[in-house]
């Protein structure tokens, strides 16, 4: 037993050192980063929980707000759907500045607290405006004409949505980036629980939004607005007592000054020299200073965007401090804050992809909910009515049933298979998803031809200031769903850890933001899109495709519009991939070997020429 002891005491203890060992060598030996307390999985509890009831508490209001909007605030569906489009694009693109104030001077422990009692209060504020009559028009009668709401009213309801934006602005790009500052980046079992966080964080979030599109979003319809709304506005209140509760037991990165700065820096000064002529092969001739205490790894040379290699030309006037580094940055900048840009701009391609890949998900997060309310909606022949914007639900429960089987099964296998981390790389991930998303536009142009045929033929009903109630079932639209539950779970899984991990580690907040603000970039372009057909098809023979009737209008072509835009996508997402170079692979340390030994050659070569 004694043995036994010492053995696991001795190999603890040899874990621990090599853990400190790693630590000293990627933070410069600075004894602060050593002694940094990883405790990974024990805090999750804290952090995946207030993630859950921020989201319970966010989307149970958001998931249903369109409904709201066009039921208790009497507003028309194409200006409900671009009051939505427009939040959600405006709230996605606040994140960058969430980003940045805490890269640059808050950090990510702050930026969270302060912005999760700001959404509590936003919350709040919106269920005011249901349980208060005052704050909301008077119901709208099926023979009566509508009154829209008033200054005041809107004005109200517009500062809640504010809040909720500002919450959204912090929560959304630091969320995930300091539930993987819990984990040693550094350590094996460090980098595979960061991997599998980021598949629980995503299948835990879905968890959360199959609740609030369910059970939420039918309380708000069919029980009382005033009381939907208001169970959110106290789960947000869990939430921030949660999240405050393991305080003590995170790790919390200190802001390590903007990145932004740098980026800015580089620019700058490559144009500055941009006159100056760049040898072939001048790497080991440039500028290569990194700080000691530098929280960003080593970046090896690559031979992308090599314009902004002028930014390092060391020239007669650039003065070089006794430690190495430069004193005016604004007049040379390092190969390491370069190659830093550079990952960045590598990037940004495949980022414009994402943007036009979410065109599809915005879709069946808007335009769905008023197919659903002109479809027939009851469970068998039972009285029950699935709330439209409920439908949601599937695409949900697609990604939940495909995550943990791929985080459990297909990725061992495919790991045994490929060798590769993960399976298969991140980019041939977001491909297979962007395929599934044209696959779902194609299935909800069909789908939608077929409900408008009944509703024109066989209608059931009719909707008070939508049309006709077709015949076909909604659960009809579940096909369309499930398939862009796949796309989401191949695609947004994927693209989150691909940007955190191809990042600088001082714009990990920024990258969190470039994901959400793909899904700003595509709420805005869906609301373009919306917008430029619903006024050119109105002067058209064939009519409008998107009226307020949707019976009367082409749903389906505006579908297979989009699908003709995804197949562009995949397209442009394929040159792309291949295009791009992951950060620090071997290709990349094989471009550096390369640049070093040719400039040793062209070196000696200048050498026989002067011995000559």
């Amino acid at each position: 037993m004694n043995t036994v002891g010492e053995r696991m005491t001795k190999r603890e203890t040899s874990e621990n050192d090599e853990e400190e060992s790693l630590l000293k060598n990627e933070n410069s030996g600075t004894d602060n980063e050593s002694k940094i307390n990883y405790r990974g999985w024990k805090v999750m509890p804290f952090i995946i929980g207030n993630e859950i009831f921020e989201k319970l508490g966010a989307i149970g209001t958001l998931s249903n707000l369109l409904v709201y909007l066009t039921t208790v605030f009497n507003l028309e569906n194409i200006t409900a759907t671009n009051i939505i489009n427009i939040f959600n694009g405006s709230t996605n693109f606040a994140t960058l500045l969430g980003a940045f104030l805490s890269d640059a001077f808050f950090g990510r422990y702050k930026i969270l607290a302060f912005c999760t009692v700001a959404s509590f209060v936003g919350l709040f504020a919106i269920q005011l405006t249901a349980a208060i009559e005052k704050l909301h028009p008077p119901h709208c009668e099926e023979s009566a004409i509508c009154q829209g709401p008033t200054e005041g009213q809107m004005t109200f309801l517009k500062t809640g949505l504010g809040l909720l934006m500002v919450g959204a602005a912090g929560i959304r790009p630091c969320n995930l980036a300091f539930g993987a500052d819990q984990f040693n980046p550094n350590t094996d079992s460090g980098k595979k629980g960061i991997t599998s966080f980021f598949n629980w964080y995503f299948f835990t979030f879905t968890v959360a939004q199959m609740i609030s599109l369910t059970i939420i979003v039918y309380i708000q319809s069919n029980v009382s607005w005033a009381v939907g709304l208001g169970i959110p506005s106290a789960l947000m209140f869990v939430s921030s007592i949660i999240f405050f509760m393991g305080s003590k037991l995170y790790v919390k990165v200190k802001p390590s000054g903007s990145p932004i700065t740098s980026i800015v820096q580089v620019i700058v000064v490559a144009t500055k020299k941009r006159r100056l002529k760049l040898p072939e092969y001048q790497y080991p001739s440039l500028f290569n200073y990194v700080a000691p205490k530098s929280v960003n790894s080593k970046l090896p040379y690559t031979y992308q965007f090599r314009f902004l290699d002028k930014a390092a030309i060391v020239t007669p006037q650039d003065q070089i401090n006794p430690n190495g580094s430069v004193t005016d940055p604004w007049n040379l900048c390092s190969m390491q804050q370069v190659e830093e840009v550079k990952c960045l701009l590598r990037v940004l391609p495949i980022w414009v992809s994402g943007i036009l890949y979410f065109v599809v998900i915005v879709q069946q997060h808007t335009i769905l909910v008023f197919q659903a309310l002109l479809s027939d909606r009851r469970i068998g022949q039972s009285e029950f009515l699935i709330p439209g914007a409920s439908y949601y639900v599937f695409l949900m429960i697609s990604v939940a049933i495909w995550l943990p089987m791929y985080d459990r099964k297909v990725m061992p296998l495919l790991q045994r298979l490929t060798g590769k981390e993960g399976g298969i790389t991140l980019l041939q991930r977001m491909g297979i998803g962007i395929f599934f998303s044209i696959l779902s536009m194609l299935v909800s142009a069909k789908v939608e031809k077929h409900r408008r045929t009944l509703a024109l033929i066989n209608p059931l009903g009719v909707e008070t200031r939508k049309g006709a109630i077709s015949s076909m079932s909604g659960l009809w639209l579940i096909p369309q769903l499930s398939l862009a539950g796949l796309a989401e779970a191949f695609m947004s899984v994927a693209q989150v850890e691909f940007y955190y991990k191809q990042f600088p580690e001082n714009m990990r907040s920024i990258a969190g933001s470039l994901y959400y603000c793909g899904h700003a970039g595509s709420s805005y372009l869906s609301s373009v899109l919306i917008s430029v057909i619903h006024q050119i098809t109105a002067k058209s023979e064939t009519g409008n495709w998107l009226p307020e009737d949707l019976n009367k209008g082409r749903l389906d072509n505006f579908y297979s519009l989009i699908a003709a835009l995804e197949i562009i996508n995949l397209g442009y997402f394929v040159l792309c991939a291949r295009w791009f170079r992951y950060k620090g692979t071997g290709s990349s340390s094989i471009e550096l070997e390369k640049a070093t030994k040719q400039s040793e050659r062209s070196a000696t070569n200048c050498v026989n020429d002067s011995n000559l």
